[in-house]
């Protein structure tokens, strides 16, 4: 059954500020987030008779919202830069979550250097707010793929915000 523009106007009021937001941290760029967050709801509204009311709502939109963003990175020549290697960390994050410093171009900076599948799940779960499971989904990834992704991504981001600020800071002599 299609929505209807109410139905779908009320997902986009819900769910909008979320998808800007996940918009914005994979883009790195308001005007291009904004752009992206228009396509993605847009192509919603376009493909809303096959929107399956037993999936979320939030992750249909951030399904289709994820397609326009790698279209969009690929329309311009585009990545986002990753760290090189394979360090591993598996130790829990304490302290503030990373993630609560909003739209700093520290932390887009710091977004920037996880690896590419590290950021998109820690993006989808932490600002986007999807489940693991639907994260997971929309990756196309395991479950436990998806946990490892996003706990490792939290930690790297911390320790990487951590560090600029401590450069920041004056060394006592």
């Amino acid at each position: 059954m299609a929505l209807n523009r109410a139905d779908f106007h009320a997902i986009v009021e819900r769910h909008g500020p979320a998808l800007y937001r996940l918009a914005y941290r994979l883009l790195g760029d308001a005007h291009d987030a904004e752009e992206v967050v228009q396509e993605a709801l847009r192509s919603a509204w376009s493909s809303r008779g096959r929107f399956d009311t037993q999936r979320s709502e939030r992750a249909w939109l951030a399904s289709i919202l994820r397609r326009r963003a790698v279209d969009r990175w690929r329309s311009v020549g585009r990545t986002l830069p990753t760290v090189s290697g394979d360090h591993v960390l598996d130790t829990p994050v304490e302290g503030e979550d990373p993630l609560a410093l909003d739209y700093t171009d520290e932390m887009q900076a710091a977004l920037a250097r996880l690896p590419e599948e590290m950021r998109e799940a820690l993006l989808l779960v932490v600002v986007g707010e999807l489940t693991h499971q639907e994260a997971a989904d929309t990756l196309g990834a395991p479950l436990g793929t998806v946990l490892s992704r996003v706990s490792r991504g939290r930690i790297r981001l911390r320790e990487s915000l951590l560090a600029v600020r401590a450069a920041r800071e004056p060394q006592p002599t």
